[in-house]
């Protein structure tokens, strides 16, 4: 559909959010927890910050949760039973303040997630949720979004996308049908909008590589030796993974209690040693350096090759994380130029 837009005034956004929780919606938005600022359910305009260049954590957990209950289980003397999850039960969620480069990374998330089989979870959670964006004014040199064909003010991936102006007011634009119908709730909220200069309004991101040529290249560096000269300094955390907006591996655990169980999906990581042992004992990626090329190679070469789409938004929250600073953006420079 066509990108329709229209003015949200500041005091409209705090109404639009009481309105949206009085109907029953969950309304996630950027709060600080301590020293860290991450995405948590509010009850007014006012509990959320607007002190960040991106959070702490991406709000991919809305959607897919860092610990999910796939089902509860039984064992009795002669069987087990075993009871799903209802996504039924999921509560409708709108999602504001989610920068253009979160929005981005769920379109990466849903590929992998509905690729060769549709994760029902994933994909009922996903449909009960409604992205409002707003987009970047401020930058930091981690950010490297235009290098991953992003903007500051990229409408993909969110329903509806804000843009600050003048007076503190917002550039709505409504971008999909689920961005129409939750401003179809609310019309005296959204105003005619007058001609605005949006650019004028965002950060200026300078584009650091070519990711084509990053993609082109890096599927044909299996055996180079610069995985070994960039991993040098990575000590296997997993920290990258964890503040990633776009990556999906999950370990499967049961947690029991005498006869009774559930069974958990959990947040796992391609850069731990145990990742992807094998019962024999046999690790085919016994080194950290074998591991750092999974990590690239996923993101810009297995995953452009099967799904069409990049595993990387730029979002630079993996350097910010990275105890050593193993700052990505560094590394694909490096490889463009390889």
């Amino acid at each position: 559909m066509d990108i329709e837009k229209k003015l949200l005034r500041k005091s409209s956004l705090s109404t639009l959010v009481n309105n949206m929780r009085a109907d029953g919606k969950t309304v996630f938005a950027p709060t600080k927890q301590n020293t860290q600022i991450a995405f948590t359910p509010i009850s007014s305009l006012e509990e959320m910050t607007e002190d960040y260049i991106v959070t702490n954590q991406s709000p991919k957990s809305v959607a897919f949760p860092k610990t999910e209950k796939l089902l509860n289980y039984q064992v009795t003397q002669f069987d087990i039973t075993n009871e799903g999850v209802n996504p039924r039960e999921f509560p409708e969620v709108v999602v504001l303040g989610a920068r253009p480069c979160d929005a981005a990374g769920f379109e990466s998330l849903t590929a992998i997630f509905t690729w060769d089989y549709h994760d029902f979870l994933y994909t009922e959670r996903l449909k009960k949720t409604v992205l409002i964006g707003i987009s970047c004014a401020q930058k930091d040199d981690y950010c490297f979004c235009t290098s991953v064909k992003g903007s500051p003010g990229s409408t993909r991936g969110s329903d509806i996308l804000l843009t600050k102006v003048d007076n503190g007011d917002y550039l709505a634009e409504i971008i999909t049908e689920k961005g129409k119908s939750l401003a179809g709730q609310y019309p005296a909220l959204f105003e005619d909008a007058p001609e605005v200069d949006k650019e004028k309004y965002l950060a200026r991101v300078p584009v650091k590589f070519d990711v084509d040529t990053v993609v082109q290249k890096s599927g044909g560096m299996f055996e180079s030796d610069i995985w070994l000269e960039q991993s040098f300094r990575c000590i296997g955390c997993g920290a990258c993974a964890y503040v990633c907006p776009t990556c999906a591996c999950f370990d499967i655990q049961d947690e029991s209690a005498g006869s009774k169980g559930q069974r958990l999906r959990c947040w796992d990581s391609c850069g731990f040693k145990l990742f992807t042992i094998h019962t024999s004992g046999h690790n085919p990626r016994e080194v950290q350096s074998q591991r750092w090329r999974q990590r690239v190679l996923h993101k810009f070469s297995y995953m452009p090759d099967r799904l069409n789409v990049t595993g990387c938004i730029g979002c630079g929250r993996c350097g910010r994380a990275c105890p050593v600073d193993m700052n990505l953006s560094e590394h694909l420079v490096n490889i463009a130029q390889a």
